[in-house]
């Protein structure tokens, strides 16, 4: 049992880097999570929900609950979205 079982964390950033190690940990601390991140470029441009997919499936192939979306955070529909995912 982790530190964090049953709970449940969205995670904006939580695909690459820092992000994709903090979204790791939490879900083997037993958090199910929605792993936010746009997937763009180091220069702020493009997306691709392919990066927050990659993490997430590879959670759950482990045995963790994960799901993704590729949503830009500065848009407040996606915080909307993100809370209502967890609801």
């Amino acid at each position: 049992m982790g530190v964090i079982d049953g709970r449940v964390a969205i995670i904006t950033g939580g695909a690459r880097g820092i992000g994709a190690s903090i979204s790791r940990l939490f879900a083997r601390e037993g958090a199910s999570l929605v792993i936010n991140d746009l997937g763009g470029n180091a220069d702020g441009t493009g997306g691709d929900e392919g990066p927050a997919k990659q993490i997430a499936d590879e959670i759950s192939a482990a045995g963790g609950a994960a799901v993704a979306d590729g949503g830009d955070i500065g848009d407040v529909a996606t915080g909307e979205r993100l809370v209502r995912t967890v609801e």
